[in-house]
Order: structure tokens, then C-alpha cells, then sequence
């Protein structure tokens, strides 16, 4: 499989720390050495998954003609419809008739879940043009003054063109993609939750999903790249789920990585779920390399976990 093109949107408003003392006392300095965020994007009013999706989706028709799409696969935990998913609105939006039309939920692993659905539609020759999209809308369900969690989150979008056989010299080349669930840990149910008739989100055991994130990334990463016949030495990039730089850290600590490999927006963009890796390649699709290897690695809710291996 191959990416031949990703784009990307983000809201407008930027929300900083300082709403957050306002809110509920907590400083711009606690707030950093604990998640590494200084500010979050928000979506505006009459902005929702879906509309981000239809953003994302002219964003990327901009770089590729998206006319010969034969499968559409969307990936959220944040839905602005429940009946008609943001894959059904990038349908709607691009009037191509007869085709599969997918929407997933494994939380902020959504997006290689979706990939990998790609995967197994090429495999089985049901799909040869594949457009992924994620696009999560936090802010609509988060509780801000919730002191656990509330200042986390952050809203955005991205999109991802994906093809069985090379179209370009330039496409990004997909080694390898891995999954599981972890949800057989004690605390994996209850860890971070949404339950929109209880509250919205919430995390009353984020010390668990620490632990398990410092763990499972790390582990996905070196499986995928044992797979692949790949020596950790030979990744360039490593992006993680964005969600907490400590996090982040963790991982390429334990990978025994130096952080100048290490691909980061949730300083500026707070963890946007399962659109936070994507956004991350979008973004810096522009410098990758010829030849460099980057791995994505995802942890989420459920708790659920991924590693994909891109070549340039």
C-alpha cells in the first residue's frame, strides 16, 4: 500500500493555558510539565466532525483528483451524526455512487484501524483507491472544568489518499501495520471513557493509561519493525499519539531514541485523538526524506494499540 497524498485542517480558535487558570486554577507552568501543552485548537460554532471532514476533503483534492476513489474508510470517537457518519458525508460531498463506505471507533487508534481495513480490502481486490479520514471534535464532548482531563483536548482533522500499487516516485510506501486490543487489562474499560449522557469524557485512571501507553507503543514499534526485518537504528521519525509529551517521551526513552526523532504537535494542538498522527505526517510531509523510515504508534482507549512502518 502506498500514501500518495495526506491533508490536513485545524479550527481556527486557539485556546491557551490561561483559559484553564481562569477556569479552574491550573497554571500555564503545571499544566506544561505535566502534558506539555500550551495551547489547543477549538472548534467554532456550526463546526463538527463532519464539516472538518468536508474541509479536509477539498484540502486534499487540492493535491490529488479524488474522482477514482473506490473505497471511503472514517475514523472517529467523536461523532456529529451517529446515522451518517463523516465516511458517508465525504460520499455525499464527492457523488461517487457504489462504493464501500466504512466508519470505525478503536478511540485514538482509530486511524491505523482504518488503514488496516484499507489493508484488507486490497487484499481481498474489493479496492484499489482508498480516502481515510479521521477528524475528531474533543471539544464538543470534553468537560473543561474537569481538572483531570478537561484541558487536554484539542479539535482538527486530516486525510489520507491511498492507493495498492505505486502512483508516484514520491508516494510513501506502507512496510508494514499492526493491531490489537489490550482491553484484558484491569483498568482497560474504565481508563478514559466517553459516555455523552454521563458527562462527556472523562479519565479517572490516567495513571493507568500512562503505564499502559509507555508500554504498548514501545512494544508495537518494535514488532512491527521485527516483521519488517528492520533495525530500530535505521528509523529516522517516530510518531506517537499525541497524547501527553511525557508520554512521548517515555517511548523514545525506552526505545533508546534521541527526541530530535521524535514527531510532536501536542504542544500546540493538545491530543486530537485519533487525527493527531495524521495531522503530524500532513504537516511535515514536506521534509521527510527519500530513503527515511518512520514509524507511527498509537494508544487508546479500550484500550487499543498500533504500529505502522512508512518508508519514503
Amino acid at each position: 500500500m502506498y500514501i500518495h497524498a495526506v491533508s490536513h485542517y485545524l479550527p481556527s480558535e486557539v485556546v491557551d493555558n490561561e483559559h484553564f487558570t481562569q477556569l479552574n486554577g491550573l497554571s500555564n507552568d503545571w499544566i506544561v510539565e505535566r502534558t506539555g501543552i500550551s495551547e489547543r485548537r477549538k472548534a467554532a460554532p456550526g463546526e463538527n466532525t463532519n464539516t472538518m471532514t468536508l474541509e479536509v476533503v477539498k484540502r486534499l483534492q487540492d493535491k490529488v483528483d479524488l474522482s477514482a476513489v473506490d473505497l471511503i474508510v472514517g475514523a472517529t470517537y467523536t461523532p456529529y451524526d451517529t446515522i451518517v457518519s463523516l465516511a458517508h458525508e465525504a460520499q455525499h460531498y464527492l457523488e461517487i455512487a457504489d462504493i464501500p463506505v466504512v466508519s470505525i471507533s478503536t478511540a485514538c487508534s482509530s486511524l491505523l484501524n482504518a488503514i488496516e481495513v484499507v489493508e484488507g480490502y486490497f487484499a481481498l481486490n474489493k479496492a484499489t483507491r482508498a480516502l481515510v479520514i479521521v477528524s475528531e471534535h474533543n471539544t464538543v464532548y470534553n468537560n473543561e472544568r474537569d481538572t483531570m482531563s478537561g484541558h487536554l483536548w484539542g479539535d482538527g482533522a486530516a486525510a489520507l489518499y491511498i492507493t495498492k500499487e505505486r502512483q508516484s516516485e514520491h508516494d510513501f510506501d506502507i512496510k508494514g501495520l499492526l493491531t490489537g486490543g489490550a482491553a484484558h487489562s484491569q483498568k482497560a474499560t474504565t481508563g478514559v471513557m466517553l459516555k455523552p449522557s454521563e458527562g462527556g469524557v472523562s479519565m479517572p485512571h490516567g495513571r493507568d493509561v500512562f503505564i499502559h501507553a509507555c508500554q504498548y507503543m514501545p512494544k508495537a514499534t518494535l514488532d512491527i519493525l521485527a516483521r519488517c526485518d528492520v533495525p530500530l537504528s535505521d528509523v529516522n521519525y517516530v510518531l506517537p499519539h499525541q497524547a501527553n509529551l511525557r508520554i512521548s517521551r517515555n517511548v523514545m526513552n525506552t526505545l533508546n531514541l534521541p527526541e530530535d526523532k521524535l514527531i510532536s504537535n501536542i504542544q500546540y494542538l493538545g491530543n486530537t485523538g485519533c487525527a493527531g498522527c495524521a495531522i503530524g505526517l500532513s504537516e511535515n510531509w514536506d521534509k521527510f526524506k527519500k530513503g527515511e523510515r518512520i514509524i507511527v504508534t498509537v494508544f487508546g482507549g479500550g484500550y487499543s494499540y498500533g504500529a505502522m512502518l512508512i518508508e519514503v
